[in-house]
């Protein structure tokens, strides 16, 4: 895909790696619709990034929300012709001590609102004449289980067998359905403090958007439908 001006749908675009996918893709020439839920934090970004940057206030765990959103913004005549899930987020403990509460997000935020958006994209993307691409963003806690991140891994794994089922489904309409499964990145994923939470062997953020960038510039008849990125040494060089 030639990714000069395409048309993009980027959740969670307001911190980490949502906002190196958007910053990769408006360099490409491409329109980004970036959305999540912190509108001043959509803003600054696009005094950053320029005007091919468009902040969207969402929430894609209200799916009346994100289905009057896109009948608002598309028609026949204009589609979204690539779609990155990357909104996510987990919360970690022992199976016994992880609260109701915090399943319901991880499931409604991680597998619930990747459905609600692409359920509307995915009509709007046949109509579209050329070949369209949608990303979801996993983790290595899609590819297997660990202690104290059951529930992450059940949103993970969840996402991944939806991936491969779409795939299969869209790929005679022309959309592509890719999956990427990172490991720990150098984000504020894992809290607050940046640098109490993330160490230099971590993956940059950048380097990974440069990875997404290459899956969607593949030939139109080429599909990476999934790919895992991991730190060769994940190890903090600052541990004993």
């Amino acid at each position: 895909m030639n990714l000069s001006n395409k048309t993009a749908i980027v959740t969670g675009a307001s911190s980490g790696i949502g906002i190196s996918f958007s910053e990769k893709l408006v360099q490409k020439g491409t329109k980004v619709y970036g959305l999540a839920r912190r509108l001043n934090k959509l803003k600054e970004i696009q005094r950053e990034l320029g005007e091919l940057f468009i902040p969207v206030e969402m929430d894609i765990t209200k799916a009346a929300d994100i289905e009057k959103w896109i009948k608002s913004q598309f028609n026949d005549s204009h589609t979204p012709d690539i779609l990155i899930n990357n909104a996510g987020l987990g919360t970690f403990g022992n199976v016994d001590d992880l609260s109701i509460d915090d399943w319901d997000i991880m499931i409604n935020t991680n597998l619930n609102g990747v459905f609600y958006i692409t359920k509307h994209v995915v009509p709007l993307m046949k109509q579209n004449p050329n070949h369209c691409h949608i990303i979801n963003i996993s983790s290595v806690a899609g590819l297997l289980g660990n202690p104290q991140i059951s529930a992450y891994n059940a949103t993970k794994f969840g996402l991944r067998g939806f991936s491969e089922a779409l795939f299969k489904e869209l790929r005679y309409d022309k959309i592509k359905v890719s999956t990427m499964f990172p490991g720990s990145i150098a984000t504020h994923f894992f809290g607050d403090d940046k640098e109490a939470s993330t160490h230099p062997n971590m993956m940059q953020p950048g380097d990974v958007a440069n990875t997404l960038i290459h899956l969607l510039e593949t030939p139109d008849n080429l599909l990476i439908n999934e790919i895992t990125l991991r730190p060769l040494n994940p190890k903090n060089p600052d541990s004993q």
